[in-house]
């Protein structure tokens, strides 16, 4: 969100009023006990005791959760709206330090000597400047990595939506015939808090979620509010308000690393070196603003503390690593079509380890209503009979929404288990299903009542769920049952929904089983494992797009990923379908998928057949490896599929990347884009030994840190292990649930 109006002017309708000089501060005691700084920030620069009169401030409260995490909150106001608070893991071993080296004052208040207010937590600080200019600088390892500057905090009114100065006046001194009769707006203004935060030279700023515009994110202006806009736009179905700064370095101890995390979970808008080139500026409606910076050795330390200090991520079981295969969702399926897609595979020797019923194994306008469709499924228990028999799990598509035909819509509204309109009445609209109504998950009765729905399925034998939605979520004229703020609701609302829905399955099948299959997220949502891309398009473009945004989401304090192979959106040409087939088995979770067309591969030729069942085979015998790098990525809290700079920091030529990634620390994948085969990536610098090849390739090459180019057939790829590491295999293993550690 933009104030200014070029670097001199501020827009006319916006009123901007920033810290001058900070006039007092204090130790205090945090939440937890610990040492915390308060610190108050004048509007105008104190000369005089006048100074001190009708001038607003704004009050800094500076504390450390964690070593090497400070946070800030910015307060204008006091006010309780009510915005749901994302959780923040604190650590017990965490000893702040504050130290306080005041300035002095005249006799007339005015300041004579400059002083800092101080807060270490291990190796990083944050120095307030004291009765001078406002300054607040951050320090790591003594070294500055970033600071607000003057004017750079803010506290701004839009006085185009309602009175300032008359508001007060009006509410204060003036009758009500007054008032009227000097047609004084009474509307109270939006109000909105601001910080820019310096970037130096060659930084570059990664994250905010799964985002398919460029994978740097400087000069982009970013909104935090999860939308269903698919895969093909600057909406994203999984906003987080965090963003992650690396300055690559020629040494280990020459980059500069940390992040920001924006802790409001109401939409909050980043101008990232756009609005102010120099600066990432972030800002969110209301009369406080909270901030933490995250200062790390290398940019996997600071995605480690951001992911511990949001939850930490969970481990899925090793079954969910296989290959999943769904009905599709428009197609016309039922248990017939099931067991002929099952047998299919098994008849072409392609390891199955996951079959998924989308929409339709409900009845249509009924979503959800929790029971299977008898029409198509007249016997849905023994149906799961015979696919456990088979060694497969099942998973079910949900969404948290409650159609008006469904059973369940006249039992919800009376219970009060909806999201209402501020009258009392249930929210509902007829975009996706008719008269959809809304589960109001802040309501532990209505939680209740869901997560039974889900424990008869789970009884039946269903083994996961595939949590879908959840980002169109009411943001005006709507009651929540806590009375949380819309605006902060709307984006929490998938914690709450997936939470509810992990939470049953621990309760039913064990916390070592528990797995969703989700597409939206917020903060936190890593806890809640697996997220896939959502609704791409069936186009090499498309395909490029997805690995961007999964590499995005994945540097978001996320751990597994996954996306529709082939692309969701319309059919897919078979030279498509193998070149996605190959990348959708080199990521963390894989599964096939679409809108109108099935997916299994004897229906675009039988090169697709050998090309699914060389790439299913390979994930399963790479499971020794894939499931330790798994459980060390969790226990380090950093992604399993992740992009070059990660591995190679002090390669700058890393940093753009966005067409190649590191399953694991020791493997390379380059995908191929185009129908051809042509493949071009990058190697950093040492010797990469192939893992599949066609005939004729080389085993190995040595690279000085530079580029390829090959072209390969459907059966290969640019698949290489990292000199100095190893990926093990089982070649024994038929599934990935046959994995034991």
């Amino acid at each position: 969100m933009k104030f200014t109006d070029g670097y001199w002017l501020n827009k006319e309708q916006y009123r901007i009023e920033n810290p001058k000089e900070t006039y007092e501060a204090k130790k205090i005691v945090d939440e937890e006990g610990n040492d915390a700084l308060q610190a108050f920030a004048t509007y105008s620069k104190i000369r005089e005791r006048g100074n001190m009169l009708n001038v607003g401030n704004t009050t800094l409260r500076v504390f450390s959760p964690a070593k090497d995490i400070v946070g800030i909150r910015l307060t204008h106001f006091e006010r309780k709206d009510k915005t749901p608070d994302y959780e923040i893991v604190t650590q017990e071993e965490v000893k702040p330090t504050v130290s306080i080296i005041p300035g002095g004052v005249d006799g007339q208040g005015a300041g004579i000597e400059s002083g800092t207010a101080t807060l270490t937590t291990e190796n990083l600080s944050v120095e307030v400047s004291l009765n001078t200019e406002f300054r607040m600088s951050f320090k790591y390892k003594n070294q500055e990595i970033t600071a607000s500057e003057l004017n750079a905090q803010a506290s701004i009114d839009d006085i185009s939506t309602g009175a300032l100065y008359p508001l007060s006046v009006a509410g204060s001194q003036m009758s009500i015939n007054e008032v009227q009769q000097s047609s004084i707006n009474l509307v109270r203004p939006k109000h909105y808090m601001r910080e820019m935060l310096n970037l130096d030279v060659d930084t570059k700023i990664y994250g905010f979620g799964e985002r398919f515009t460029p994978f740097v994110k400087n000069g982009q202006t970013v909104d935090i509010i999860n939308k269903d806009g698919g895969t093909g736009s600057e909406q994203s179905y999984k906003n987080i308000p965090f963003y992650l700064a690396c300055k690559p370095g020629i040494d280990e101890n020459s980059g500069i690393y940390y992040g920001v995390f924006v802790n409001e979970s109401q939409p909050t808008s980043f101008e990232v070196a756009s609005e102010n080139v120099q600066r990432v500026q972030f800002s969110t409606e209301g009369e406080s603003l909270e901030y933490y910076i995250i200062a790390g050795e290398s940019a996997k330390d600071v995605l480690g503390k951001f992911n511990k200090l949001t939850g930490g991520s969970s481990l899925p079981p090793a079954w969910t690593f296989g290959l999943w295969l769904s009905t599709s969702f428009c197609t016309d399926y039922s248990e017939e079509t099931v067991m002929k897609f099952i047998e299919g595979m098994e008849e072409r020797d392609i390891p199955l380890d996951v079959f998924h019923f989308d929409c339709f194994w409900m009845k249509g306008f009924e979503w959800c209503n929790f029971e299977w469709d008898k029409n198509s499924f007249p016997d849905p228990e023994g149906l799961l009979e015979r696919l456990h028999k088979k060694n497969l799990k099942v998973c079910v598509w949900i969404n948290p929404y409650i159609a008006q035909k469904s059973p369940l819509f006249a039992e919800g509204s009376e219970k009060g288990y909806f999201i209402l309109h501020e009258d009392g009445e249930v929210w509902q609209w007829d975009l996706w299903q008719a008269g959809n109504a809304y589960i109001d998950f802040t309501n532990p009765n209505a939680v209740a009542w869901y997560k039974e729905k889900l424990r008869n399925l789970l009884k039946m034998g269903v083994d996961c769920f595939k949590t879908d939605f959840g980002e169109r979520v009411p943001m005006y004229d709507a009651k929540f049952y806590d009375g949380s703020n819309p605006a902060g609701a709307h984006n929490y609302y998938t914690y709450l929904y997936n939470e509810a829905v992990y939470e049953v399955l621990k309760e039913e099948k064990g916390e070592e089983e528990a797995v969703v299959f989700a597409r939206s997220a917020t903060v936190g949502s890593q806890k809640f494992p697996v997220h896939w891309g959502g609704d791409n398009v069936s186009n090499y473009q498309s395909m490029a797009d997805t690995l961007r945004g999964g590499l995005s989401f994945l540097t978001s304090g996320f751990t597994f990923w996954s996306h529709d192979i082939g692309g969701f959106e319309e059919e897919t040409p078979s030279d498509l379908y193998k070149r996605w087939t190959q990348f959708g088995l080199l990521s963390s979770h894989s599964r096939y998928h679409g809108n109108v067309q099935y997916r299994v591969p004897w229906l675009f030729d039988e090169e697709a057949v050998e090309v699914t069942r060389k790439f299913t085979k390979l994930k399963v015998q790479m499971m020794p490896y894939l499931y330790s790098q798994a459980e060390k990525a969790v226990k380090l809290g950093i992604p399993l599929v992740r992009p070059m700079f990660l591995e190679f920091e002090n390669d700058p030529n890393t940093y753009s990347l966005d067409l190649q990634y590191m399953l694991g620390d020791s493997l390379l994948v380059a995908p191929i884009f185009n129908k051809e085969g042509n493949a071009r990536f990058y190697l950093p610098k040492g010797k990469w030994t192939r893992l599949v090849k066609d005939e004729g390739m080389e085993d190995v090459l040595e690279s000085k840190g530079q580029w390829f180019q090959e072209n390969h057939s459907f059966l290969s790829l640019p698949l290489f292990i990292r000199e100095g590491y190893k990926v093990e295999m089982n070649k024994e293993l038929k599934k990935a649930s046959d994995y034991k550690k």
